[in-house]
């Protein structure tokens, strides 16, 4: 029987030169890896990518509405971007982003070699990478063989009946619908792996009382995960019954409903917000003790809380409905539902300030972000609950005011923790620190641009601008705080740009950051930095919740750093 050549020979008998065969090589390891870490670093990558074709778009649309009777882009061109940056922003950026740090954090912080199924963890991503790459090739598809036309103009919620063949000739829908649905199978896949890895495989002396909150957060995300990626999956496969085969789920005309269309969407839409914020907190329970010097306030509070959260999330969904004729009692039961809520959340905000309160708080520029999440958060839960009063809701629906709402979580929270677990994990994924005073250039450019762009935008809103309104007239009393909001998305895209930039430098120039630069506790910063391909050589073993700190300070048992 004939024996298979290894690539390493083939590789040795190739008459190229060595760069080029040392390139083939680095691209086969990435390309066939099974290790977490590298997938962990191919989903950032990927989603920080889509970042900025999603941020592009989203300038586009800005410079668009700055001033009234503009004609930058064309209507057609408009409803196309806001589409694209909506479904660009949840699907490809937050969620890969996200499960990114958890595919690269958990066994390290768990005290694991890898994840459960190394081999669903890379056909998660790559299933992912395909959705994301095929929603963009309805761009460049043409009217030729796949008869792609351009991207679909059917916003990232794609109401029926929009999605019709009469209202969305040609693929262009179907190439959104596919994409997305592939996007879920990824996500149902690393899902599934951090559940496995985090019940399965937490190393000796690890129970469930003594795992990093972030540990927990992603075990709660992923349960949210199973619960709410079904009914969004059975949406886009009758949404293409629809289309293909003449069923009727959602042709009003022929005895279907639109409003099924929507239910079934923000059973998935708005707890996809909380699965998007959870990893945020899960970051901020990590960075906010570290420099505050302290141990995390009210561990088993902050545990039970996100299971609430996870839990309730579930239930409050139609409070995006109000204004399609539900009822007095379906309305009522849904704003209660959306009050309800923010009881968990409050737990959670409160305790990081008694995290912070007396500690010896260092302003690194990852604790920046993370205090300036806690003050966006907050007022992006006030602006929530104002929203969940069903006629408050009822006057505010559709418009700026909620188009600012829902920024102020993603970007104002998120984004901004996202920004801090950069900083934060640099250091560890690298070997070599972010530069301190390009961040705090990027902190305080990023900070003032979004409160010129989303504290401003809740004004035209409530002056009566609706979304996805392509343009306006001069005599609406809106050009003002759209210029406003305009200029902060330039000043927020430059923050950025300067954070690119210093990865790359510091990538090169970098301080070495050595195992633990930040003299943290948990088990990712006791391995090098970066990790070995194996993370532990010896399987650690924990007795707290603070091995680290256990093991640096054993006078010090209650590791409150004082």
């Amino acid at each position: 029987m004939a024996t298979q050549t290894p690539v390493t020979a083939i590789l040795d008998k190739t008459p190229a030169s060595p760069p080029r065969r040392l390139l083939f090589q680095v691209l086969h390891d990435w390309l066939t890896t099974l290790d977490h870490k590298k997938i962990g670093l191919m989903y950032i990558v990927y989603a920080l990518i889509f970042l900025v074709i999603g941020g592009l778009e989203a300038v586009l649309m800005r410079i668009q509405l700055a001033i009234p009777n503009n004609h930058f882009v064309s209507p057609e061109t408009f409803n196309r971007l806001f589409t694209m940056h909506g479904t660009t922003m949840v699907f490809f950026v937050g969620m890969p982003i996200l499960f990114g740090f958890g595919n690269y954090l958990i066994p390290l912080m768990i005290g694991a070699r890898d994840m459960a199924f190394p081999r669903l963890n890379a056909f998660s991503f790559w299933i992912s990478a395909f959705g994301g790459t095929l929603l963009y090739f309805s761009y460049v598809g043409g009217s030729g063989l796949y008869g792609a036309g351009s991207a679909p103009d059917v916003g990232w919620f794609a109401y029926a009946p929009l999605t019709a063949h009469v209202f969305s000739p040609g693929h262009s829908t179907d190439y959104w619908t596919l994409a997305v649905l592939l996007s879920g199978v990824g996500t149902v896949g690393t899902a599934v792996n951090i559940v496995a890895t985090t019940l399965c495989m937490r190393c000796p002396g690890m129970k469930l009382s003594r795992m990093p909150l972030l540990v927990w957060l992603y075990l709660i995300t992923s349960f949210m995960v199973f619960v709410t990626i079904s009914p969004l999956t059975a949406a886009q496969i009758m949404l293409m019954l629809d289309r293909y085969v003449g069923s009727h789920f959602f042709d009003t005309q022929a005895g279907g409903s639109a409003v099924l269309w929507m239910h079934f969407f923000w059973i998935f839409g708005h707890p996809e917000v909380y699965i998007l914020v959870l990893p945020a907190f899960a970051f901020a329970n990590e960075i906010i003790p570290v420099f505050s010097r302290k141990a995390i306030f009210g561990y088993p509070a902050m545990a039970a809380a996100s299971v609430c959260i996870g839990f309730i999330s579930l239930s409050v969904w139609a409070h995006h409905m109000f204004t399609v004729g539900m009822g007095p009692g379906a309305n009522t039961f849904f704003t209660l539902s959306t009050m309800i809520i923010s009881v968990p959340t409050g737990i959670k905000i409160f305790n990081w300030l008694a995290t912070l309160w007396g500690g010896k708080i260092q302003f690194t520029t990852a604790m920046l972000f993370a205090i300036g999440f806690l003050f966006q958060f907050l007022i992006a839960g006030l602006t929530g609950i104002m929203l969940s009063v069903s006629p408050f809701n009822w006057q505010l629906s559709a418009s700026y005011f909620v188009i600012a709402h829902f920024h102020y979580v993603l970007v104002g929270a998120i984004l901004f923790m996202i920004f801090s677990a950069f900083y934060y994990w640099y250091p560890k994924i690298t070997g070599r620190m972010l530069n301190e005073r390009l961040g705090k250039w990027h902190f305080w450019l990023f900070l003032i641009g979004f409160h010129l762009t989303f504290d401003f935008m809740h004004i035209p809103g409530l002056l009566g601008m609706p979304r996805r309104v392509y343009t306006y007239e001069a005599d609406r009393g809106w050009m003002m705080w759209n210029m406003i909001v305009s200029s902060g998305a330039i000043v927020q895209t430059a923050g950025t740009l300067l954070f690119v930039f210093n990865m790359v430098r510091s990538y090169f120039k970098g301080a070495i950051a050595g195992a633990d630069p930040w003299d943290a506790w948990t088990l990712e910063w006791s391995t090098t930095s970066p990790p070995p391909e194996y993370n532990f050589a010896v399987t650690p073993s924990v007795a707290s919740r603070r091995p680290l700190w256990d093991l640096k300070h054993p006078e010090d048992p209650d590791g409150n750093y004082e």
